[in-house]
């Protein structure tokens, strides 16, 4: 990042403008600043802010049971809060070496790929809204509502979903949430089509993203960028192909790539990855109907929460869900490192364990966070409305950013 410039009152620079892009402007899609020195509407240097809303996640992890660590992972990328579930799930069963049922990844598999729709309806409907286009906003924010509906029928919950366990899942799927997942599949083919449609041969929208915020695929890599960023400037690089996780591999899908990295290229590649996410859902759910089971988790029960109205009932099973949610059951002492292909990127949990109920260390490799480091030096010698639309085609989201 650039350090603030310092003006002399002989130099003729003195007329530059300061800029406090955020931490409260609309644009900026959450709470972060950008300090920006402005030549007019081009934007000369920047320094870029964080930290307004940082709750030290990973400090509260160490003194919390593992179980208990879920609950924080829904509030960083809240837009697509399933898959940080699963991914701190998963890195947790890794560390025990639970297997888990096929069943119980194509169900993961679901859930987690709903979310990354979820996820890119915002991010790239927003691009429009600050294109100065509401209307294809509008019309896929009422099937990310349709996602949240089956969210509440699986787990109760619409943002911050809590959802699954370690282990599985805490219940099976119901009959309704099968049926709002199979009219999902059938009426939004037609709105994802329809909201390309709408933008892909726009020339105002084609004018104000094409070219814009250009990265190489080197710089890209220089940075870290993974997720959408990395693959819009051409590097073909997605976890659930290179390093698959609940069963990826047992799924035909396709990586898209871009070709320069600019906005444009974003969004097209996010459009993309929801054909690719509907195409991974309806295989998973082909799978599942194929080989008809009612099963839903691991058979782990020294760390797979036993049902309720066993709790309630039976004395072992109380004292079972008393160890497990306090963190009484041993656990092995080993540091372990899982990814997951988040909305936004490569999402990583890294564990250190020393066998006591809480992690001795844990650290969220946030996408958002890394990306959003290139975002300063980038802007330099852009116009400010163009900087307003690289920063929505970065989809920063602010609990992902600060954690």
């Amino acid at each position: 990042m650039q350090n603030h410039p310092v003006f002399t009152d002989n130099d003729p620079q003195n007329e530059l403008s300061t800029l406090n892009l955020g931490p409260t402007h609309p644009a900026t899609h959450g709470v972060f600043q950008n300090v920006l020195q402005l030549d007019g509407e081009r934007i000369v240097s920047g320094v870029s802010t964080i930290g307004y809303i940082h709750r030290a996640f990973e400090k509260i992890a160490e003194h919390r049971p593992f179980y208990q660590i879920t609950p924080l992972t829904d509030r960083m990328n809240y837009c697509s809060s399933p898959i940080n579930n699963m991914g701190w799930h998963m890195t947790v069963e890794k560390m025990l070496g639970i297997e888990m049922p096929k069943r119980v990844d194509y169900m993961r598999i679901i859930i987690m790929e709903l979310a990354r729709i979820s996820d890119h309806i915002i991010c790239n409907g927003v691009l429009g809204v600050d294109t100065g286009a509401i209307s294809g906003f509008m019309y896929l924010m009422i099937y990310r509502e349709h996602i949240y509906e089956i969210y509440e029928e699986i787990c109760g919950s619409r943002l911050t979903t809590n959802i699954g366990r370690i282990g599985g899942f805490e219940r099976n799927f119901n009959h309704i949430a099968w049926d709002k997942l199979r009219k999902f599949l059938k009426e939004f083919p037609a709105v994802l089509k329809e909201f390309e449609t709408l933008f892909n041969r726009n020339r105002i929208f084609i004018d104000r993203t094409k070219d814009v915020a250009a990265v190489s695929a080197e710089t890209a890599l220089n940075y870290s960028w993974s997720g959408p960023l990395l693959r819009a400037a051409g590097v073909d690089y997605d976890v659930r192909a290179m390093e698959p996780y609940s069963s990826y591999e047992d799924f035909d899908f396709e990586v898209p790539v871009g070709t320069n990295g600019d906005v444009f290229n974003r969004f097209l590649v996010r459009n993309e990855e929801m054909w690719q996410s509907l195409r991974l859902i309806e295989q998973a759910l082909a799978k599942i109907e194929k080989e008809p089971s009612d099963i839903f988790h691991a058979d782990v029960p020294d760390f797979y929460l036993p049902p309720k109205e066993e709790v309630y009932n039976n004395m072992e099973a109380l004292i079972y869900h008393f160890k497990i949610v306090m963190g009484e059951i041993p656990t092995p002492a080993t540091e372990v490192y899982h990814a997951v292909e988040g909305a936004n990127g490569e999402l990583g949990f890294y564990l250190v364990n020393d066998g006591g109920r809480s992690p001795y260390r844990l650290h969220f490799r946030r996408p958002s966070f890394i990306n959003y480091q290139m975002y300063a030096p980038m802007s330099r010698g852009m116009l400010l409305s163009d900087a307003i639309i690289n920063m929505s085609s970065l989809n920063v989201i602010a609990g992902e950013l600060d954690a």
